[in-house]
């Protein structure tokens, strides 16, 4: 594909210099076309326009200093007004530096001292030859800054659409899990045996742990974390409205506002709802009594503890319990990346779970184990 020949105007008065320029550039692979003064080469610019296009367009513009009418700065400051203005070689007789630094200042792409035999003319094809190539760099930098604008424009708009989409879904996935909780509810109440409602009300606490994620995820600013003291105090109201008569009048948590990522809260809430479960079906015999849920930050770590003061290591295996209770806290602790201890001191029952604000390493060997 044949390259276009660039099209350099000249600006000046002098007739005779100008078809020295004419010729010498020609030579050098240039389409010349001269303008006798300032408002003529501006006419001319604005009419071929600032792109060069193949139609006469404007490439490069040499423009004198002394000129009838308009002088070169005056010019040039024109010619700096005009949108895509093409890149200009200011060219003049005079030794003056500061009109050199004036024309420099006001825009233009390259300054040179003419002579009036055409000398000059290799001088002026190198100027020209910088220019365009620094207007081409000039161009392609915009270019790439506005499709860096643009890229992130559509970035954002993504980001915008994807976090929309994603609030729908807890929200939809919310909705789901709370109606299945609400059904396990239902027939949990209409159960004739005990064993098939405590079942269906600890699967119910289960669905309702994940649902409160969810829950919280679609009311909340932030789509990436939860905030646990406030996820644990709508888990353990959920527990509490669940509960048959006054067993769980004394639930009680004391939770700092810690955030942690939706998978890890999920846990946290599973093990929450199995281990306070656990304490209102074996802890108080007699009756309901005090059961504690606390959660604090030591360092890198948190500290989830769940406590009552019933029975402790005095009560007495329940021979219709499967284990499943304790398989799900095993379970959970290990995606935790958990420790979970009993602690020996306590009258009662105190089961104490440690693990990383963070979450581990991918490929650390879990430490964790349910008592």
């Amino acid at each position: 594909m044949n390259q276009r020949t660039p099209t350099l105007l000249y600006i000046d008065d002098d007739g005779a210099l100008a078809r020295l320029v004419e010729r010498g550039l020609t030579r050098r692979g240039y389409r010349v076309v001269h303008a006798a003064s300032g408002e003529e080469g501006l006419e001319r610019i604005r009419r071929a326009g600032a792109q060069g296009n193949i139609d006469g367009g404007i490439d490069v513009v040499a423009l004198d200093q002394y000129m009838p009418g308009l002088d070169g700065l005056e010019t040039l400051e024109q010619i700096m007004a005009i949108p895509d203005a093409p890149p200009v070689v200011f060219v003049t007789a005079s030794q003056d530096s500061s009109i050199a630094v004036t024309a420099l200042k006001a825009g233009a792409a390259d300054y040179l001292v003419k002579d009036v035999t055409g000398d000059f003319i290799p001088l002026l094809h190198v100027a020209a030859e910088g220019a365009l190539r620094q207007a081409e760099l000039q161009r392609a930098r915009e270019e790439a800054e506005a499709e860096i604008h643009a890229s992130r424009d559509r970035y954002a708009a993504l980001a915008a659409e994807r976090e929309l989409l994603l609030r729908e879904v807890n929200h939809r996935v919310g909705n789901s899990l709370q109606i299945i909780a609400s059904l396990l509810h239902l027939q949990a109440s209409s159960a004739a045996q005990d064993e098939v409602k405590a079942a269906l009300t600890n699967a119910m606490g289960r669905v309702a742990a994940v649902a409160q994620v969810h829950r919280r995820l679609y009311t909340s600013q932030d789509l990436k974390s939860v905030v646990l003291n406030q996820y644990l105090d709508s888990l353990l109201e959920d527990l509490r409205r669940s509960a048959e008569g006054n067993r769980m009048s004394r639930l009680t948590l004391k939770a700092e506002p810690i955030e942690i990522d939706p998978d890890r809260a999920v846990a946290v809430g599973i093990i929450v709802n199995e281990l306070v479960m656990n304490a209102v079906k074996y802890a108080y015999p007699d009756g309901a009594g005090p059961i504690h849920v606390e959660l604090n930050a030591k360092g890198d770590d948190l500290l989830l503890s769940i406590t009552d003061n019933g029975v402790g290591d005095a009560v007495k295996a329940d021979p219709r319990s499967t284990g499943m209770g304790q398989r799900i806290v095993a379970a959970m602790a290990a995606k935790l990346d958990a420790t979970v201890e009993r602690d020996p001191s306590h009258s009662g029952t105190r089961i104490v779970l440690k693990f990383g604000r963070l979450p581990a390493v991918p490929g650390k060997t879990s430490t964790a184990a349910a008592s």
